[in-house]
């Protein structure tokens, strides 16, 4: 019998399976290179099973009918590159500040502005932890293979469905225009996470509730529920304030409901770590690399680990600082001019040594590049 779950699948048809499976049912979105065909598989795909496809006039409405799409109860994604992410930033702060629960797909290319459109790269990684302005505490995922990305995209849903958050993916051109074969996963496979519903009546009903697990059940427009929605700071029951004690519970909710649950948020892949005196740290499609690479080093008897960050922002300190206690020496390789290097520096005691293997070229760093750098600080 035929496997019909087995794919030859590109990596951004990948995100469209893993959005489709976690119960994505709206897509809006606007071309752009390197992420167009997440627009083009959603369009053929959505029709199928009573989804909408809409192609917005630019990135600011795709992501302003996101978030209206899942306010409405539907869960709702975007796809999009850097220069598109930079134009949808407003909006998602906007979906923070309304605690909007929606995916944001980035396919990384180089920049700044219009930049490298057909080339990898890594560079928007702050972008996704600092894009909108003020107070809040963000999500990102990076997977580094195509069979990654559609079970990322399902965790990206059910990240954004518990926490009510805009959750970005952090895919980059290396993993979108590659194909991988995979096994695509059945129903059931996979756990899908919806948002909580209320319980309590109309009358009781506070849509911003401060509750104990830190996220307020959310209705959908039309289910009989009085429910405001506005960007400005807001009491429980949405209305705009100005009470410093209300603005501080709020901004600390935004804060808290993330911070508080980071280990079921966290992600890490961990390789050859139990003896390791020297780890590479990477995420994303450099991971890929530096797999080969710490295999061809530990045949040649050296101990070397890497840990590969699934879950980038919110960043992983206390689990990456109990990996890579032990290692004498640390290296960090991306597509940057160096981002991440300095989160992994902020947590590693005094005397391990951090280096960093930065490209920003639009090249893709090699297993025999990682190796150069590894035999250079040994």
């Amino acid at each position: 019998m035929v496997d019909t779950q087995r794919k030859l699948l590109l990596g951004n048809l990948a995100c469209v399976h893993g959005a489709i499976y976690a119960g994505m049912r709206f897509f809006a979105g606007y071309p752009i290179t390197p992420s167009t065909e997440v627009a083009e598989g959603c369009s053929r795909e959505l029709p199928r099973i009573g989804g909408r496809f809409i192609q917005m006039e630019d990135e600011i409405g795709s992501i302003g009918a996101v978030v209206g799409a899942s306010v409405s109860g539907v869960k709702a994604m975007t796809a999009t590159s850097g220069p598109g992410y930079s134009l949808m930033v407003e909006n998602i702060g906007y979906a923070y500040m309304t605690e909007t629960p929606c995916v944001i797909i980035n396919v990384q290319r180089g920049g700044p502005s219009t930049g490298l459109p057909t080339k990898g790269s890594q560079s928007d990684t702050m972008q996704a932890r600092w894009g909108p302005h003020g107070d809040y505490t963000a999500i990102a995922v990076a997977p580094s293979t195509v069979g990654d990305t559609v079970t990322e995209t399902i965790r990206a849903f059910n990240l954004a469905e518990r926490f009510r958050t805009p959750v970005t993916i952090l895919l980059d051109e290396v993993i979108s225009h590659q194909r991988e074969m995979i096994s695509l996963p059945k129903p059931g496979e996979h756990q899908v996470v919806d948002r909580v519903k209320p319980t309590a009546s109309p009358e009781e009903f506070e849509p911003f509730a401060h509750t104990a697990g830190g996220v307020s059940p959310m209705p959908a427009y039309g289910e009989g529920y009085r429910y405001v929605i506005t960007g400005l700071t807001h009491d429980a029951m949405g209305f705009t304030t100005n009470r410093p004690d209300e603005i501080k519970l709020k901004l600390d909710k935004l804060r808290n409901k993330i911070l508080n649950f980071k280990s079921e948020i966290t992600k890490l892949r961990i390789e050859m770590m139990d003896d390791a005196e020297i780890a590479f740290v990477s995420y994303g499609s450099v991971s890929r690399a530096v797999l080969l690479a710490v295999a061809l080093a530990r045949k040649a008897g050296v101990k070397v680990g890497m840990i590969q960050l699934y879950t980038v922002w919110p960043f992983p300190d206390e689990e990456l600082r109990d990996y890579l206690v032990g290692c004498h020496k640390v290296i960090v390789p991306e597509l940057n001019m160096g981002q991440v290097v300095r989160e992994v520096g902020r947590i590693l005691p005094p005397d391990t040594e951090i280096h960093s293997l930065l490209r920003y070229d639009g090249e893709i760093l090699t297993p025999m590049q990682l190796l150069e750098k590894l035999e250079e600080v040994m």
